[in-house]
């Protein structure tokens, strides 16, 4: 029989898109719908990017290295050196977007069947990079209660076996926005370095972090230069989702090389979106102050909201521009459906990602969502009203059970 391949198969629907059908439905309904589901920010691009793509001197869009321009990987350097990052030019390959940075991450250092340890819950495209390359996911829980901190070291070497090859991690995270603090991840590639391990760092969020906090980068730690392999991308630093550039950086030549070689399967990045890329590396570091102070002022407006609303437990996120929230629900996935389908206040809805997509292990974040504060402030108020209100009116409200019984409280 003819039939799509296993990992067709087993390709999970996206977290943040798998309520979209319903939102589609409503705006065709008229509803005025938030979209606090996906993380794509309505801060501007700067300008600088999108001239340089429209002023482009280009006759013939040819191809370009498939590392990358060299002038572009200078300027990563340089972009990369001031934020006291010690990659240099030799040690970045530019990327089509994170998303391939993440799947050459694995496609280079695991082999088909190997295992990669990930903290739940954690950015839910994961998933789809780990079947497409063969590797199984290994979750070490992060809970709730306690801020979405990394999860004791003792839980990753629980988990370690002959065919773990690689840890996984993002800082600050999507989606909780934790920031892992230096010595957490000085534990994180001391456990590496103890089993022979890479520690491959997604550091999209870095230039978000809030309350005076900094995100260390894993590839500054001393003594990674063998282990650590770092995923970066301009699309949430730049508010330019759609220009899809990203960055594999290692200082381990042996990791770059077979990255670069799977990189020649694509052939380069996209030429234009590398122009642009290459004249938001010539923006100064004060251009994030505003973005930065923007971000922090939506997630004091959103954690605000949440925390007044009876029944909600909501940490406080210190970097990137996501929270996760359990709410007094039987189901997340239901709630978002029923907001969308059966909900409005002054006719307006919202859109928000159910939290069990971003756990690996079953009815795990059931209660849970996700939350992404990029909207501007008076939309993102009138979204969390109507929040307020659909909790109070959704036929399938709990009441709120003690910390840790939760899940068991749902599951019976």
């Amino acid at each position: 029989m003819l039939e799509v391949s296993q990992r067709g198969q087993a390709m999970p629907v996206s977290p943040f898109r798998k309520l979209l059908p319903y939102a589609e439905a409503a705006r065709q309904q008229g509803k005025i719908v938030y979209p606090l589901n996906i993380g794509q920010p309505d801060v501007l691009t700067p300008p600088e990017m999108l001239d340089a793509v429209r002023h482009a001197d280009v006759k013939v869009l040819g191809y370009a290295p498939g590392a990358g321009t060299d002038s572009y990987r200078r300027k990563l350097e340089t972009y990369y050196q001031r934020a006291g990052i010690p990659a240099r030019f030799e040690h970045i390959m530019v990327t089509t977007a994170g998303s391939e940075a993440i799947h050459f991450a694995m496609l280079t250092c695991l082999n088909p069947g190997d295992e990669i340890i990930v903290a739940e819950p954690f950015y839910g495209t994961y998933t789809a990079f780990a079947i497409a390359a063969g590797v199984s996911i290994v979750a070490v829980t992060a809970h709730i209660e306690d801020g979405f901190a990394l999860p004791p070291l003792a839980d990753f070497e629980a988990v370690i076996t002959e065919r773990t090859r690689a840890i996984l991690i993002c800082n600050p995270s999507n989606p909780t926005g934790y920031v892992y603090r230096r010595d957490e991840l000085e534990a994180l590639l001391g456990l590496c370095k103890k089993h022979d391990l890479y520690l491959l760092s997604d550091e999209a969020y870095r230039e978000y972090c809030y309350d005076g906090a900094q995100a260390t980068s894993a590839l500054s730690l001393a003594g990674g230069e063998k282990h650590v392999v770092m995923l970066d991308t301009i699309s949430k630093r730049y508010s330019a989702c759609g220009a899809r550039v990203g960055a594999l950086v290692t200082r381990n030549p042996d990791v770059w090389l077979a990255a670069f070689h799977f990189g020649q399967m694509r052939i380069c990045p996209p030429v234009l979106e590398m122009l642009a890329a290459e004249a938001a590396a010539d923006l100064p570091a004060s251009y994030f102050d505003g973005t930065r102070a923007e971000y922090q002022a939506r997630r004091d407006l959103t954690v605000a909201a949440l925390q007044a609303m009876p029944g909600v437990v909501c940490p406080v996120p210190g970097g990137a521009f996501y929270v996760i929230a359990r709410l007094p629900v039987d189901d997340a996935e239901k709630f978002g459906q029923w907001l969308l389908e059966a909900f409005t206040l002054d006719n307006q809805t919202l859109m928000l990602s159910p939290a069990n997509g971003f756990y690996h292990t079953p009815g795990l974040g059931r209660q849970e969502v996700r939350l992404a504060y990029v909207i501007n402030r008076t939309d993102l108020a009138a979204a969390l009203t109507c929040l307020a209100q659909g909790l109070l009116e959704y036929p399938g409200r709990v009441e709120p059970q003690p910390a840790g019984r939760v899940e068991a409280a749902i599951a019976s």
